[in-house]
């Protein structure tokens, strides 16, 4: 463990905070109606990230002029941005989804033909300008595959093509038994975030598609997770290699570095995105949720310690407002217009 880095297990029980604090004082996720621009921040966000894992090279500008205004900026190959908007489509759809509901709810977390959905809606705009070569047409977007993949680099093997059907199905009955579990308020004895690496790690085992796996799995568990009231995860494309290395090791059945990924990210999204939007400006929240392009997380945390902040320690770190932060940034206003320090 990096030093200062904190344990697996503080970083769980961080999540779990954060979590009791959202349902309790916060009133839950927001739906996309209530707080669209929490879920587009969000959305930016995925779009570029979970694609950039599978080797797409738009920077996030890019990405945020493709979704925003339609417009294709810089010389990248069609298929680049197409990828792009695929995930794009999928991710808005998924979010969509997750809270209204409508006609596609289920009874439960996930059902079959959701999953086909997420597929054909993030391969289909690629597919149409580069498919796969080896595809038939029979394994379109949203179509299992009817090819045996190879073993992987690291050694796990796909299950056989005619197998995908019914290994589909076992991983739904393992959502839906995760589900039952947080629902009823009566947790396994493995972390929730275990839980999740195990959850995700085996529908990436199973590969049911010819291509796309690994975006539609991370939209797949998106989905699983707004529905059951969890903010999002976004595997950061700086965290390629110590994701897969997670992966890796969650294929020998050791979930926790994976666990521990998914439940930082779970983290980050809640104080850059959500927290900061359904806050009061009086409500108490982490520090980390209150940095903003004008101050730092390091200034607040400097300025809680040596008491310039109105801030307070809480189980998990210094606490403040936005109200209290706004005051401060003014006092830093006055004090660099008197030149004070």
């Amino acid at each position: 463990m990096a030093r200062g880095r904190p344990a697996r297990a503080v970083v769980y029980q961080r999540l779990e905070t954060a979590l009791e604090e959202l349902r309790t004082r916060l009133g839950g996720l927001p739906s996309p109606k209530e707080s669209e621009y929490v879920w587009s921040d969000i959305w930016h966000l995925e779009a570029h990230h979970s694609t950039a894992l599978e080797g797409n090279t738009l920077v996030l500008r890019e990405v945020e002029a493709l979704l925003e205004k339609g417009r294709a900026i810089g010389a990248k190959p069609l298929k680049e941005y197409m990828e792009v908007k695929g995930y794009a489509d999928a991710a808005r759809w998924v979010y969509g989804q997750a809270i209204e509901g409508g006609d596609w709810a289920p009874d439960g977390l996930i059902s079959e033909q959701e999953l086909r959905h997420i597929h054909y809606l993030a391969m289909g705009p690629v597919w149409g300008v580069a498919p796969h070569p080896d595809a038939t047409e029979r394994e379109s977007p949203g179509s299992y595959r009817e090819h045996n993949i190879r073993p992987f680099s690291a050694g796990m093997t796909p299950p056989p093509w005619p197998q995908v059907p019914s290994d589909v199905h076992s991983w739904i009955a393992l959502v839906e038994a995760v589900g039952r579990e947080q629902r009823g308020g009566r947790p396994g004895g493995r972390p929730l975030p275990e839980q999740l690496a195990h959850l995700h790690n085996a529908f990436e085992r199973v590969h049911p598609f010819i291509d796309g796996n690994g975006r539609t799995g991370r939209l797949a568990l998106n989905l699983i997770l707004v529905r059951l009231g969890y903010p999002p995860v976004i595997v950061l494309k700086r965290q390629r290699p110590e994701y897969l290395r997670a992966m890796q090791r969650a294929d020998a059945e050791e979930y926790g570095p994976l666990g521990e990924l998914l439940a930082r990210a779970m983290i980050d999204n809640l104080n850059r995105f959500i927290l900061p939007n359904i806050a009061g400006p009086a409500r108490l929240v982490p520090l980390a949720a209150l940095v903003d392009r004008d101050i730092s997380l390091v200034a607040l945390r400097s300025a809680a310690t040596r008491g310039r902040l109105d801030a307070v320690m809480g189980e998990t770190g210094w606490l403040s407002t936005r109200k209290a932060v706004t005051k401060y940034k003014r006092s830093r206003q006055h004090a660099g217009r008197t030149g004070q320090r």
